[in-house]
């Protein structure tokens, strides 16, 4: 029998607004709201902190202290910018640093501490041009190359203070703000360090009502450099990055501590940077965790000051997030309450939940904003933001009937709903689902396959559940996908490193998934030229486990094969090397039930078969997309590509128990593929969710016999008794 979901209250976090009492109280009690919170560019009248709710008070410790920092202009946050590669066409060459960036982000930082770490590069032949070749102009900030060599090409790369702090830019940009522009204070100077003990010392006694000070990440934000053309506003975005993290004097503690220096080069890396998608090197992982140890050093003195005034202590794991990965070793320092993060999607929901705190909150989307983060519009003409709400709700619910959520929320602008009455009454829908789906894990967890799945790549653990960041990473595509899917499938998932394979046993795997692009961090890249990484899989797999490649898996150039890992999965990717060889004839093979009516495999990369053995269940023009290869007692998996719906996750469940050895049919598995659903056995409850806009109906298998449902709504949750 189906439960219906009654209106509860508590977990919600909901974004007040002065002048607009009423509407704040009336939201509160309809979506059930025990908080309410300010946002950047809202304050909370007295009416609302009297009110008989919680308050979250959002402090970005780094901006908001344009008094203090226009007195200190040296103690600004900085980075290292390259210029656009400048063909010289005699001897002497010319160079403006400001050319190509946005001069109201960006600001030359040339003391003599700073001009230490520039460096001029020819990069036609990749040397460095010696000091004593260019020359620095202050008045025009241009540097002078002397004795260039014509029709080479050459570069300079400086440290820039960075002036407009930018989270409050973009805010600024989108909500056509007229107001003075927010700079960032960095901490690494104690003069700054000083300042923020005092003014948060301040700001907690000056706050008696405030419950919770919802830190909006920490110091340093995610890499966002903008530049001088409309025409290319967005230079260099990577969310993972610690390029922002730069100074002279972070640099010089980092030569001291560590031993060696590095040079702007370092980070610049040709004008590439490094990006998160790429294999991390020795002297990037040596000054992140230089940075992530200083981060948390400072960072616990501030949270202590908000525990020594009785309040909790959250931090938003988005923009200044970096030094505040939640998943290395040193986050449990800070001692937070609680970890709040803005969602899109699944894998962001058990990002969340996997962190060490005791509160683990989500903040939905859409953001109560004019537009939303990709610059179309929600909450002005033209927007839906009930559909926005409805896409993202069908995306963060499967993994919530997999992971427990403590709370969730909204932020932005609260008077913006007024005129989306359907969003309103859609927002108190999934409300109180959300709070029925977390009654249900606080009596038990659900029930789950015996599978366990470890995804391999050179991030391991570190990045679990994410790529770089949401919204800029869906173009990675294959593991993104893959998380997304995993994230709420009943299978047990880790995240695992190429040291971990060398250092840890393996052998309570089941499945290892090694996905992504050649020489990318999520295939591998270099690690791959350890041959004991691949000895021990080989190993591994021999004796049972299965290794399931997606794209281009343990892809690596100067071997006899491009996949590592071919002996195990039977096929090698194609190259210009083989145009001349031959390729293996097959026939496609069924396995039944393996492949769900309108499930596919995105054709991205041509491989043939190595020895003719694998068995191919999908192909394209006489191409592999989907292999199954038997190796000793295990079996290698390849697949061309994954994307993520509900066809395709209930392929990839599938392949997992399918590899495992068990049957497809499992109780609390629907029949339908558009349907999962979660047991809940202390309960006696299953949560049954609908995840396309089309009525369904589905039988489930339970301990106690079939479960049969007819017309579940589109994108509907249903609860029945089992």
């Amino acid at each position: 029998m189906a439960d219906s979901i009654k209106h509860t209250k508590g977990g919600f976090t909901l974004p007040g607004e002065s002048g607009y009492e009423e509407l704040t109280l009336k939201l509160a009690e309809k979506w059930g709201a025990d908080v309410i919170r300010d946002s950047d560019g809202t304050v909370l009248s007295d009416e609302i902190l009297d009110s008989d709710y919680g308050i979250y008070s959002t402090i970005c410790i780094i901006r908001d202290h344009n008094e203090w920092a226009k007195k200190n202009t040296d103690k600004l946050q900085q980075t290292f910018l390259m210029t656009n590669p400048k063909v010289a066409g005699d001897t002497f060459l010319t160079i403006h640093l400001m050319d190509d960036f946005f001069e109201e982000q960006f600001r030359v930082n040339d003391s003599p501490d700073s001009m230490k770490y520039w460096q001029v590069f020819d990069r036609t032949t990749g040397h460095e041009v010696m000091g004593s070749l260019w020359t620095y102009e202050k008045e025009a900030q241009n540097v002078i190359i002397t004795n260039a060599i014509p029709f080479h090409r050459y570069t300079v790369s400086f440290l820039a203070y960075r002036i407009w702090e930018e989270i409050s830019m973009y805010n600024h940009i989108t909500n056509n703000w007229n107001k003075e522009h927010l700079m960032q204070i960095d901490p690494i100077y104690p003069a700054v360090q000083e300042y923020m003990i005092d003014w948060l010392t301040n700001w907690c006694e000056t706050h008696p009502r405030t419950n919770v000070v919802r830190f909006t990440s920490m110091f340093y934000n995610f890499v966002w450099i903008w530049g001088k053309s409309e025409r290319n506003r967005n230079l260099f975005t990577d969310w993972g990055s610690y390029d922002f993290t730069v100074s002279p004097r972070m640099l010089d503690a980092f030569a001291e501590n560590c031993g060696y220096k590095l040079t702007s080069e370092d980070f610049i890396n040709k004008g590439a940077l490094h990006v998160t998608h790429t294999p991390p090197v020795k002297t990037q992982k040596d000054y992140m965790e230089f940075v992530n140890q200083f981060v948390v050093s400072f960072g616990k003195k501030l949270v202590n000051i908000v525990h020594k005034y009785g309040k909790k202590a959250y931090v938003f794991y988005d923009d200044s997030w970096v030094g505040v990965e939640p998943y290395s070793k040193h986050f449990k320092e800070f001692n937070f309450d609680g970890l709040i993060k803005c969602v899109f999607s699944g894998f962001e929901v058990r990002l969340c939940q996997g962190a060490c705190v005791e509160t683990h909150e989500l903040r939905f989307h859409p953001y109560l904003f004019p537009v939303g983060l990709g610059g179309l519009p929600t909450f002005s003409e033209g927007g839906d933001p009930t559909a926005d709400a409805r896409k993202y709700w069908v995306s963060t619910r499967r993994a919530l009937l997999r992971a427990k959520i403590d709370r969730i929320g909204l932020g932005g602008y609260l008077h913006l709903v007024e005129n989306f009455p359907d969003f309103v009454d859609y927002i108190a829908k999934i409300s109180d689902e959300f709070r029925m789906i977390k009654s249900l894990h606080e009596n038990g967890t659900p029930e789950s396959l015996p599978i366990k799945v470890a995804v391999l790549h050179s991030w391991g653990s570190l990045r679990s559940w994410t790529l770089s960041g949401h919204f800029h990473e869906t173009y990675m595509h294959d593991l993104i996908h893959v998380n997304e899917a995993l994230s709420g499938l009943p299978v047990d998932v880790s995240f695992i490193s190429f040291d971990d394979i060398k250092k840890n046993d393996l052998s309570e795997i089941d499945v290892i998934i090694n996905a992504g692009a050649a020489n990318t961090a999520w295939s591998g890249g270099e690690n791959w030229n350890d041959p004991i990484i691949e000895e021990i899989l080989n190993s591994w797999v021999y004796n049972g486990g299965i290794f399931l490649g997606i794209n281009e898996p343990s892809s690596v150039e100067g071997f006899d094969t491009m996949f590592k890992m071919s002996g195990v999965l039977g096929v090698d990717k194609d190259t210009p090397a083989r145009a001349c060889h031959g390729k293996w004839i097959f026939e496609n093979s069924t396995i039944e039930g393996l492949i769900p009516r309108g499930a596919y495999v995105p054709s991205k990369c041509k491989v043939h078969l190595t020895d003719g053995n694998a068995t191919v269940l999908l192909s394209k023009d006489d191409n592999p997309l989907f292999t199954i290869n038997n190796f000793g007692k295990g079996k290698g998996i390849y697949l061309s590509s994954f994307e993520t719906n509900p066809e395709n996750n209930r392929m990839l469940l599938n392949i997992l128990l399918y590899a495992k050895g068990l049957s497809m049919k499992q109780n609390y598995i629907a029949d339908n593929t558009y349907i999962e659903c979660a047991a809940f056995i202390n309960s006696g409850k299953m949560v049954v969710i609908n995840n396309v806009r089309t009525l369904q109906s589905t039988s489930i298998p339970t301990e106690n016999g079939m479960v049969n449902i007819n017309d579940i709504k589109p994108f509907d949750t249903v609860i029945v008794d089992i």
